[in-house]
């Protein structure tokens, strides 16, 4: 059994878009004609660049490679060209290629991925969505307004969610990190304080940022938000001062959690050996894959750390998070987009189940989903942005923010 051909889909979700612009997924058919789906979150390079990338990696990696060599082929792609460090883009098509291969050794050996991992431990997920505007409401007045985010709480929390995530706090830029608005401050002050009057103690509270603040910037906000006991502080600072997260983690009492935007376990590493995230947020269509994620989760492990693995993406890279989620220890919670979106749902046919506010692991061989690839040829993206873009304009400290929240109504800021 080698790895033979790939094709690559560049998916365009229909409006509202929720989990970006585009989705970029894999097909990889083995030589005796076993098929695996994967998924590629990686975001740095427009989508014809970044097919290239795929199609290199690929070429140069893995064609003529068995897909059980997971390992090896990681190996291959982390040190091309003499560098052997973190890179997004080569680790972000390498994780679509190799989520695909697990897809196809669980097909081989009739097997879910889960159990070819260290089997189950967790049959059923915990999970979370973001607050999203319900068909109808106007969605830019949504991202700003404490009383339809606690109305949306009600609604998810009724549905069986434990835990719901906001991110009022703006603008989500390219300048690196700022100091918060006073605005900023209390808009997100009072949407701590709405959604928890709203929803009381059935459900945690879950606090984004992108990464948008300094060091002291996010302290003085995650202290004002401390009173409303929030589960975690996400990605409080920006992702490339990895030793400063544990400064914020020092000065404010909320778990701080980041690692959407971390690729590999190297740096994984530098937050848990400084103390600085005990939260662990892994998209396993950029960290490497299923395997290094697994690999994270048990050093995690030795440092009393969760994982809470990270989507904004499409439903491929779901049923990886959900199978890591499934088999390890020290699962916190998965996020989902809405109750597993309508979209998602349609691009697998359904094979995933959620109820309750769980995720129900999956019991068919590989990643459990039926791909429907005519439906992902009936939506391409022809266009040439990113997946996810960030506004140029600074923080306005004079008029306030309004952070616009998904994909792809608008190119100022966009959900992660």
């Amino acid at each position: 059994m080698r790895l033979a051909d790939l094709e690559i889909f560049t998916v365009a979700p229909p409006a509202p878009g929720w989990g970006g612009r585009y989705w970029t997924f894999v097909k990889l058919t083995t030589d005796d004609g076993i098929v695996g789906y994967g998924e590629c979150y990686a975001s740095t390079v427009g989508p014809g660049a970044m097919k290239a990338v795929i199609e290199d990696v690929f070429a140069r990696h893995m064609q003529g490679e068995s897909p059980e060599n997971v390992e090896l082929m990681f190996r291959r792609a982390y040190s091309a060209g003499f560098t052997q460090r973190p890179d997004p883009t080569v680790i972000g098509a390498f994780s679509g290629l190799e989520i695909a291969c697990w897809d196809i050794v669980g097909k081989a050996r009739e097997r879910p991925v889960w159990a070819l991992l260290g089997g189950k431990m967790n049959e059923r997920i915990r999970s979370y969505t973001y607050l999203y505007p319900q068909p109808g409401q106007d969605g830019a007045e949504f991202w700003v307004s404490p009383e339809m985010a606690a109305e949306a709480a009600r609604h998810y929390v009724d549905l069986g969610f434990t835990a719901v995530k906001f991110d009022p706090a703006g603008p989500y830029t390219i300048r690196g990190g700022h100091q918060p608005a006073m605005s900023d401050i209390s808009r997100s002050v009072a949407f701590c304080s709405a959604i928890r009057d709203e929803i009381g103690d059935r459900a945690d509270l879950l606090f984004g940022t992108h990464g948008q603040f300094t060091t002291a910037g996010a302290i003085r906000l995650g202290q004002a938000l401390e009173p409303y006991n929030p589960l975690w502080f996400e990605e409080p600072i920006p992702p490339d001062n990895l030793l400063e997260f544990a400064e914020v983690a020092r000065a404010v009492r909320i778990p701080v959690a980041t690692g959407e935007r971390l690729t590999t376990k190297a740096e994984f590493a530098t937050l848990l050996r400084s103390g600085g995230a005990k939260i662990l947020q892994p998209a396993l269509g950029r960290v490497g894959g299923i395997w290094e994620a697994r690999k994270l989760a048990a050093i995690a492990e030795v440092f009393n750390a969760e994982m809470a693995p990270h989507l904004y993406a499409g439903p491929v890279e779901w049923a990886a998070n959900i199978h890591l989620s499934a088999s390890i220890p020290n699962l916190l919670i998965a996020e989902t987009i809405d109750t597993g979106g309508a979209f998602h749902l349609a691009l697998i046919q359904h094979s995933i189940t959620w109820e309750d506010g769980f995720i129900i692991a999956p019991e068919a061989p590989g990643l459990g989903i039926a791909f429907d690839e005519d439906l992902a040829r009936a939506h391409p993206y022809d266009g040439d942005k990113l997946h996810l873009e960030m506004q140029e304009a600074p923080c306005d400290y004079a008029n306030g923010n309004r952070f616009e929240g998904g994909a792809p109504s608008s190119d100022a800021g966009q959900k992660a």
